[in-house]
């Protein structure tokens, strides 16, 4: 066997070791050629792998902010997934740029792991047909609304391919749709995915696209595993079961394609212009 299988053997096995501990949000996983984890809300193909089970998830059901939590996960899982994100070589190498972003623009960091998790994988060499870019698979308009141009050295897509520019600029963006939706993160990741248009024509709902809805599910199926709520995290260090909660939202992605092709969005839409950084 050589390096490369044994690296993608283990990381897999990892993966794999959800299985038994949760039981609240169905996510599944693969691992390609290249070591790249590929995350979806089904069973795309033979190659995914069941990464952890759960309760289905009504995305067209209106979850007001005010929403009684719902049932969610369980606990060692969020110590595995945290291992798993300790031995992926893609992601130590861009890390330090997800924690810049954070800061700055005062998203969680582990929302934006979700988010690039879902959307690349971490290969920030993954490119769209649509033409989105990068670890945050950030489309080019969206880029020149958020102050990256192109210049005499570069052009915007090659900008986007570094991630010291692509992950400042997607996490603009999500900071941008986490206010336009203030207490929803659900919609503003349904945003991320199918553009704020079509969230507002939703009016203000998860929009009724298998794509999104699934986008949605594992984006904050990761995302509630790495920071689950104060009492999870305190209940973390004792043994035995525990049950993990999230206010309104959603929970999975069933688009990600195994050959890296990331996902689209629609992102056309009206707003102020910004000044380039």
């Amino acid at each position: 066997m050589n390096k490369n299988s044994a690296l993608r053997l283990s990381v897999l096995g990892l993966l794999l070791c959800f299985v038994q501990q949760m039981a609240h949000a169905d996510l599944w996983a693969h691992v390609d050629e290249r070591g790249v984890t590929h995350f979806a809300a089904e069973q795309v193909d033979a190659r995914y792998q069941l990464f952890f089970r759960g309760n289905d998830f009504d995305s067209t059901r209106d979850a007001p902010a005010n929403a009684s939590p719902m049932p969610y996960a369980l606990p060692a899982a969020g110590a595995r997934l945290l291992a798993f994100f300790d031995i992926a070589p893609d992601y130590k190498r861009v890390k330090h740029h997800l924690r810049a972003a954070s800061v700055k623009h005062g998203v969680d960091y582990e929302l934006l792991q979700a988010v690039i998790a879902t959307e690349s994988g971490f290969d920030a060499t993954a490119v769209s047909p649509k033409g989105a870019v990068g670890l945050m698979q950030v489309m080019p308009a969206t880029a020149n609304r958020f102050g990256v141009s192109s210049d005499a050295k570069r052009t915007v897509e090659q900008k986007l391919a570094d991630p010291a520019v692509n992950v400042p600029t997607g996490t603009r963006y999500l900071r941008h749709l986490l206010d336009l939706f203030p207490g929803r993160m659900d919609l503003a990741v349904a945003a991320y995915n199918a553009g704020e248009g079509a969230v507002q024509r939703a009016g203000n709902q998860i929009p009724a696209y298998k794509e999104t809805q699934s986008y949605v599910r594992t984006v904050l199926g990761l995302y509630a595993q790495l920071k689950p709520p104060a009492p999870v995290l305190a209940q973390r260090a004792a043994p035995g079961r525990v049950r993990m909660e999230l206010s309104g939202g959603a929970t999975n992605r069933g688009n990600l394609p195994p050959t890296r092709v990331a996902q689209t969005r629609d992102q056309n839409l009206n707003q102020e212009p910004v000044v380039n950084e």
